[in-house]
């Protein structure tokens, strides 16, 4: 495996990690610690954004179309074989959420961060385990 893919994916383990030890147990606790926001924010932010470095990587090298955003990455990935399309729909999403978190922060609704961050980490998971 590439010595950069490996360090993105050795970023991307330490990232889910940070976020499973961190996550709040209810939703009111993850409403009212602005620190634990801040942490599982950030830590999603970087998250998304390593699968979506990683993906670039490979389609560079892969030679394939280059994406124009950053949630036809998995698109591209899915075409192109390295992922199942419906792993590439739920990344797409995440996008999303990243966009969110990283242009209009006041605005993200904690609920819909408390639902990835108990029922969606194990998308990244799956992305780390198929890449490596």
């Amino acid at each position: 495996m590439d010595d950069l893919i490996r360090r993105k994916l050795e970023s991307l383990r330490r990232c889910l990690d940070r976020i499973i030890t961190k996550r709040p147990v209810s939703i009111e606790i993850l409403k009212s610690d602005y620190d634990i926001q801040d942490i599982i924010s950030l830590n999603l932010e970087r998250t998304i954004q390593l699968c979506v470095d990683i993906g670039s990587y490979l389609l560079a090298e892969s030679e394939q179309t280059p994406p124009d955003t950053m949630g036809e990455v998995f698109t591209e990935l899915a075409l192109g074989g390295f992922i199942p399309e419906t792993l590439a729909l739920k990344l797409r999403k995440a996008v999303g959420f990243r966009n969110i978190s990283v242009h209009e922060y006041q605005s993200i609704d904690w609920e819909i961060v408390f639902a990835i961050i108990h029922r969606n980490l194990d998308d990244f998971k799956e992305f780390m385990r198929i890449i490596k």
